[in-house]
């Protein structure tokens, strides 16, 4: 009978690969990633249940509710700034870092931060990124939700190894919204991410900036993700328990508490995990959803509860000014504390939150529909999209420049499939596009704006639609839960002239 573990193991070296590493010693050990990567399927097979066996000894506990604080990621500064565009250097490289208190986890980084620098950008003024790989293997680089030509885009063949330097070129010609960047290395993604290549880059407009939404220190962007550690402190990747990351980090800091003043806050929440999805409520708070992954919704969203899924983004203001100083609020995933905000103190507060945010623009005509089907290919025992898993010399869907196309994104892993019931997520690269309908139903609340992940559970079908209008060239789209996306359901585009 299929399980999980059998279906990541049977697509062969590039499946063990993408997730093999659960063992911090052997990636310390100077072999790393690119030696796995050479594995054959039967050595791949064993290294696994090497792995499986280290993850289930000695885990380490739970770190202590509420004990450490919160940090911001740091803002990165640009290293010189030429005309209409700000430059900024930053490294790739391995990192001792504190995540759980007292103890050090070996973390591959971004400039040293278990979450990279937060680079902030402005609408359309350039960045360029100069990226130095100081790591042991090949690696790139994505923005992900970013607007950008084919070689900025962290295509996932499109490497730069150790020693070597590339430098990205991001037009930021798109609205204001909250992106992040992360590795995209095929085989590897889902490693590399979950070792800490992750950071926020924030788009601004001054047009935002004119609906006086919390702002500055009160605009505070927050990495959600899971996390498994050994009784050391390192990191554990096990594949066939991804249940078993039951650490749950806000700013790579385990059950943290965030001082808070008693006025509103613009909070911009990330689920940067490779495999979870995020049910969270602030105890019945009133949470104004404000923003989804392309930027600002056209009007406000009151929820009590969102969900999250892998690479998505939700931008939300919570008013603190209505809860007496020393309440404290804690932020949970069904159930489980995942951040406390504690209110310490008053503060003046300007800010508001407009009852209308942006007008979005009329859909144009499609050209033409597309069928995207996401499921395990049983007869090859891995994930697929359309029945095919990814190959790097196929293009999977040719798109003409400047067309809209509507695509249907169904789950066919549906409860009583062979399989069983699996989620999965959508992402597609350079484009955001708009949610039409689920199963025929209105979008979820907050989907009214621009997206460029989506989750879909088994069963569902998603309709969307987007204009492909940028530079000609290869791009892909694939599932983000991205030990799915390592396991093959990543898909090939071309878009011509």
């Amino acid at each position: 009978m299929l399980n999980r573990r059998g279906v990541m193991l049977a697509a062969g070296g590039v499946v063990a690969t993408g997730a093999s590493l659960g063992l911090p010693a052997m990636w310390m050990s100077g072999r790393g990633a690119t030696a796995t990567a050479q594995l054959g399927r039967s050595e791949a097979e064993q290294h696994i249940m090497r792995i499986g066996m280290v993850a289930k000894a000695s885990p380490l506990q739970a770190a202590e509710p509420f004990t450490v604080e919160m940090p911001v990621p740091k803002v990165a500064r640009p290293v010189s700034t030429r005309g209409d565009t700000d430059v900024y250097e930053l490294d790739l490289r391995p990192a001792q870092v504190e995540i759980l208190p007292g103890k050090t986890t070996q973390a591959l980084t971004y400039g040293g931060t278990f979450i990279g620098p937060t680079i902030k950008a402005k609408s359309g003024r350039k960045v360029r990124v100069k990226y130095t790989n100081k790591l042991e293997l090949p690696v790139n680089v994505h923005l992900h939700g970013g607007h950008v030509p084919p070689e900025s885009d962290g295509y996932p063949m499109d490497l730069f190894a150790a020693g070597q330097s590339r430098t990205f070129d991001y037009p930021n010609q798109q609205d204001a919204a909250t992106l992040w960047y992360h590795d995209h290395t095929h085989h590897m993604e889902a490693e590399h991410v979950y070792r800490g290549m992750h950071g926020f880059y924030l788009i601004e407009c001054e047009s935002e900036q004119q609906l006086r939404l919390p702002s500055g220190q009160y605009d505070v962007p927050i990495m959600l993700r899971d996390a498994h550690f050994d009784a050391s402190g390192g990191l554990i990747l096990d594949v066939e328990h991804p249940e078993a990351r039951s650490t749950l980090l806000a700013n790579g800091r385990p059950l943290p508490f965030f001082p808070v003043a008693a006025r509103k806050y613009r909070f911009r929440l990330l689920n940067s995990s490779i495999h979870k999805i995020f049910e969270l409520d602030l105890g019945g708070v009133e949470m104004i959803q404000i923003a989804s992954d392309g930027g600002l919704l056209p009007e406000p969203v009151t929820r009590s509860k969102l969900t999250l899924a892998p690479a998505e983004r939700a931008e939300i203001v919570v008013d603190f000014s209505r809860h007496a100083i020393g309440s404290k609020l804690v932020l949970s995933d069904t159930g489980a504390p995942v951040l406390r905000f504690d209110v310490t103190r008053q503060a003046a507060d300007d800010s508001r939150v407009p009852t209308r945010l942006r007008s979005m623009p009329a859909l144009p005509a499609p050209a033409r529909t597309r069928r995207m089907k996401l499921a395990v290919a049983p007869s090859k025992m891995a994930y697929a999209i359309n029945d095919l898993s990814w190959d790097p010399d196929r293009v999977d869907t040719v798109v003409q420049n400047g067309t809209t196309e509507i695509w249907e994104i169904y789950n066919a892993d549906t409860v009583d499939s062979e399989f069983g019931g699996i989620d999965h997520t959508f992402h597609l690269h350079m484009v955001q596009f708009r949610v039409l309908d689920r199963d025929g139903r209105p979008p979820l609340p907050g989907e009214a704006g621009f997206k460029d992940t989506v989750l879909v559970r088994p069963g569902e079908t998603l309709r969307i639609q987007a204009t492909f209008q940028g530079w000609p060239g290869k791009y892909v789209y694939h599932c983000h839960m991205q030990e799915h996306n390592v396991a093959g359901m990543m898909a090939q585009l071309e878009i011509v002239r």
